[in-house]
């Protein structure tokens, strides 16, 4: 009775070996997903005018490879952008606009409602903008692609957050102060009236510290009007 010996393995392993290493290197070729990645944020972002944050496609994330994941910094704080700030901001906006001196009065509660808005607003924007700073300082790059993504970031990061953080000041106190004046209408109703698009009071001693608050009212809502045109630029990069 014969024993047959089995065949060595080792010459198989090699070659399995030899395919899985020759594989691994076609599916990961750092420079080229690299080289594809500076150019996308480039041409994409930094060469075009306003505010552009691009998704990107199955192709493009296969082709950035794990600079996918560090484009998310930018798209993430983004998307929280758009979902808890500047959607809510222009609701809120909208909320708060005074068609008629009436409105001061027929809709104090909206006015509220917008000024205690805004104050989370503004918190919302920070958080986001604290999670990006962080997700950004954390990352690892290459000497070539870390100033290229650094100037995108700042195009969609850093520059529309100033830009939201410049715009609530003005907008807080416009709305407190259509709340205040709303309170002193009610408070002094029997003595300050509106006719048509003027506001009037029969008491001399109250006129100094109306024409005051509509004086202020004014000023902030010149100042939102400015703060909203430079949001407009920075959207639209005009």
């Amino acid at each position: 009775m014969s024993i047959r010996r089995a065949a060595p393995q080792r010459p198989l392993v090699l070659i399995v070996a030899l395919l899985l290493s020759a594989l691994g290197a076609g599916c990961n070729d750092e420079p080229a997903q690299r080289k594809a990645f500076i150019e996308f944020l480039q041409t994409r972002i930094i060469d075009k005018p306003g505010l552009h944050v691009p998704h990107l496609t199955q192709e493009e994330t296969a082709s950035f490879g794990d600079y996918a994941k560090q484009y998310a910094v930018i798209t993430d704080f983004n998307d929280g952008l758009d979902k808890m700030v500047a959607t809510p901001m222009a609701e809120a906006i909208n909320r708060g606009s005074i068609r008629s001196l009436d409105d001061v009065v027929s809709r104090h509660a909206d006015f509220i409602a917008a000024r205690d808005g805004i104050a989370k607003l503004h918190d919302a924007i920070e958080k986001q903008l604290a999670a990006a700073e962080a997700a950004h300082a954390a990352l690892k790059q290459p000497d070539d692609l870390k100033p290229v993504f650094d100037k995108a970031y700042d195009r969609d990061v850093t520059i529309p957050a100033k830009a939201f953080e410049e715009i609530f000041p003005d907008l807080s106190q416009a709305l407190s102060a259509i709340v205040d004046l709303g309170d002193f209408i009610d408070k002094h109703k029997d003595k300050v009236s509106i006719v048509g698009s003027q506001l009037q009071t029969t008491d001399p001693a109250l006129r100094p510290q109306l024409q005051a608050m509509i004086d202020a009212l004014t000023a902030k809502s010149e100042a939102i009007s400015k703060a909203q045109e430079r949001l407009r630029q920075v959207m639209n990069g005009s």
